[in-house]
């Protein structure tokens, strides 16, 4: 990332922290910006931008649990499979790193509520239960993870072309009396 884009993904970090603590119906970007970051950060800010934004929030939203350990594991797999964007735009990609990570996410949470709850029994079929529990929760996350992630890697794309163009422009010369 050049480092005149660092301000823009600090501020994007900034702005799905205040739209995760906003809402309350699981319809966080957080998996998004996670995708977004290993696909377009580098170094500490890829890894670090999302779990600090995870860090600072979840005090504001109930703070911490026996999960959460294992819920910060899923986004740093999301930010990997973002990692394997970094070379592509490609909304298919995207779109499919976006399912693969929303799916991740659902499967590592929902055993983790599974195995330190008590609501189900520990069992195989226990955790089916709790898998399918879960389920009406998955589609509002893998929502979620879609729209963020078209807005996050559009407005990425968007924003690094107009730079780009801008760049090109001939600069302009001071006009001419006539």
């Amino acid at each position: 990332m050049k480092k005149s884009m660092r301000p823009l993904a600090i501020g994007i970090t900034i702005l799905c922290a205040l739209i995760r603590i906003t809402q309350h119906w699981n319809f966080a970007p957080v998996g998004a910006l996670s995708l977004f970051a290993g696909a377009r950060l580098r170094g500490w800010m890829a890894w670090g931008l999302p779990l600090a934004l995870m860090v600072v929030t979840d005090p504001l939203l109930g703070g911490y649990s026996r999960s959460t350990a294992l819920i910060y594991l899923s986004f740093l797999i999301s930010i990997w499979i973002g990692s394997r964007l970094r070379k592509t735009e490609n909304p298919a990609a995207i779109g499919g790193a976006a399912v693969a990570g929303s799916l991740q996410f659902f499967l590592i949470t929902n055993s983790a509520t599974w195995y330190f709850g008590t609501m189900y029994p520990h069992t195989a079929a226990g955790l089916g239960a709790c898998l399918v529990a879960g389920i009406p929760f998955y589609w509002r996350t893998l929502a979620s993870d879609l729209l963020y992630s078209g807005l996050l890697f559009g407005l990425y794309s968007w924003l690094t072309r107009t730079e780009a163009v801008r760049s090109l422009a001939p600069a302009e010369c001071p006009a001419s009396s006539h």
